[in-house]
């Protein structure tokens, strides 16, 4: 029984029973501008039960579950066995299973399925982020597979279905199935050209056995996985093959997938991570040999696009609690929505979020479309992307949570399942500076992808002097490519901004592109968030931003 002293009072209820899609108005605009008009109407019931699933109490207690009970390898049975399995808590499985009957794994095969599921893999982030990588993976092994069409009739269907099937067993028998990629060794890194598994061929043409280690390999209880390792004899010169590694063979058998231990990680707790070794594992070529990188960049490609969605997703989900708590909490004499201040804060933090939403649905449109332009646009705006959404995911979350105070540091708010999970796009599918270079790659490399950049932001010319300058001080910076190794990062950053001022100019209110071209693109801000150019638009955004009908 509570004492008389304990009565709780100017504390805001929980964020729940709410639609996470629905209340998301620059998610839904982007939905509604980038889908046909008639697939309208099923996309928005599906996003709209995917939103409120999201909001839904029983869920978020599922989230909890699966941080509080993180996965637990067992490497053998009560009897000395080898076994290598991952036991995971029931929430997780119930969670993994939404997200795939939720259609984030089927993007490939429905008309305007990029956009769609983009938007529904935002959603589900805001629920529990770990579930996102194995449907991120599965998602992304879709094009690398269609390098072989044998192998792609095979998989495709099972990768792409809305089943989810959690036993190990032979993929034949499964409705559903779900990938994994393993490229990472301990000694390369980012660069898997220093790739030392060995791939010895069979009898069987393109099949393999498969000798050595991987240091990362995400959701490891998937049913195959993309690595790449070097063919038996391959030149000095040569790159590495990309294989298909199923976890169980066709006999039943379990393919020799050795689970050394699982990684404990700062964040994406609820996800398990291994380091896994390879000794006579059996594999299917996928591709050319030595053409392994070529083979797999589609992947990549996909997956680090799920990082911008990531990260967008965990940005909205700051942002909307952070402005829920301001919405109930007073504080010296008034509500702290309502506080020039703290409406600075929350504004510049929902101008941020907006951008990387806006920006994360322009780029899954593109792949929507698929003509040579859209190709070649996001060949050199996806790098781009990814590095500043992801680099701003971190900074913003974390002023988000200053936003609850003290509340805001104790873990049953779910702040800091939000700040340990933010830096880890940034650091997934190539840290900053890998996107940075690759960038830089474009560039040289690729011409009609620095023309179709330029030919999208420049829809936006003479809407805003600021992105007009903004601009001219990127061509600017073109035009001398003089020690462009050094200045990649700058690049990639000004590539960023200007791309996302340019949608904003387009396509959001006036008051948040204003605020964006003003404080991003004008130098009317500061370093930190909350140094907008003060005016009464600063209400209009954060009512924009907040997670209510």
């Amino acid at each position: 029984m509570a004492g008389r002293t304990h009565t709780v009072t100017n504390q805001p209820p929980p964020l729940t029973g709410y639609d996470v899609y629905g209340t998301d108005r620059a998610l839904v605009a982007a939905v509604e501008r980038h889908l046909a008009p008639e697939l309208l109407g099923e996309a928005r019931g599906e996003l709209s039960a995917l939103g409120r699933s999201a909001g839904a109490a029983q869920l978020q207690e599922w989230a909890e579950q699966a941080n509080a009970y993180p996965p637990r390898l067992r490497t053998h049975d009560r009897y000395g066995r080898r076994i290598d399995e991952v036991d995971f808590h029931p929430a997780w499985h119930r969670l993994l299973g939404k997200g795939v009957g939720a259609g984030l794994t089927a993007a490939w095969v429905r008309p305007g399925g990029h956009v769609r599921r983009a938007a529904g893999f935002l959603v589900w982030t805001q629920v529990e982020a770990g579930t996102c990588c194995p449907l991120s993976m599965t998602h992304a092994a879709v094009p690398a597979l269609r390098a072989d069409p044998e192998l792609a009739a095979e998989w495709e269907p099972r990768l792409t279905s809305v089943i989810y099937d959690r036993e190990l067993r032979p993929a034949p028998l499964k409705a559903g199935a779900l990938f994994g990629m393993g490229m990472t060794e301990k000694q390369g890194g980012s660069d898997v050209r220093a790739n030392t598994t060995v791939a010895a061929p069979l009898a069987e043409a393109g099949t393999y056995t498969l000798t050595g280690h991987k240091w990362f390999c995400s959701a490891p209880m998937s049913d195959g996985f993309l690595v790449l390792a070097r063919t038996a004899g391959a030149a000095e010169e040569d790159g590495p093959t990309c294989f298909l590694v199923p976890r169980v063979l066709a006999d039943g058998s379990r393919n020799p997938f050795l689970l050394q231990r699982l990684k404990d990680k700062l964040g994406n707790r609820s996800n398990a991570s291994a380091e896994v070794e390879f000794d006579g594992t059996w594999a299917r070529r996928v591709g050319a040999e030595g053409r392994g990188v070529r083979t797999i960049i589609d992947m990549v490609a996909a997956t680090r696009l799920d990082c911008v969605l990531g990260s967008a997703g965990l940005m909205r989900q700051a942002v909307a609690q952070a402005v829920h708590h301001c919405t109930y909490r007073a504080a010296f004499g008034g509500k702290l929505v309502d506080k020039p201040l703290m409406r600075n804060v929350l504004a510049d933090l929902a101008v941020e979020s907006e951008a990387a939403t806006t920006l994360a649905l322009r780029l899954a449109a593109a792949y929507d479309d698929g003509s040579e332009r859209e190709r070649a646009l996001l060949r050199i705006a996806v790098p781009a992307a990814k590095y500043w959404v992801t680099k701003r995911c971190a900074p913003l979350v974390v002023e988000a949570a200053e936003c609850l105070g003290g509340n805001g540091y104790v873990e049953e708010s779910g702040m800091p399942r939000l700040v340990r999970e933010s830096p880890l796009n940034s650091v997934w599918e190539g840290a900053g500076n890998i996107q940075a270079l690759d960038v830089v790659r474009a560039l040289r490399r690729e011409p009609a992808a620095l023309n179709a950049y330029l030919q999208e932001v420049g829809a936006a010319r003479g809407a805003d002097h600021r992105l007009d300058g903004a601009i001219k001080g990127l061509l600017t910076e073109l035009a001398d490519l003089g020690e462009v190794e050094a200045r990649a990062r700058r690049l990639a950053e000004r590539f960023a901004l200007v791309l996302q001022g340019a949608l904003l100019v387009r396509f959001a209110p006036p008051e948040v592109a204003d605020a964006f071209c003003a404080s991003r693109l004008g130098g009317d801000g500061g370093a930190a968030f909350g140094t907008l150019p003060p005016g009464p638009a600063l209400a209009a955004i954060v009512e924009r931003a907040a997670p209510y009908a």
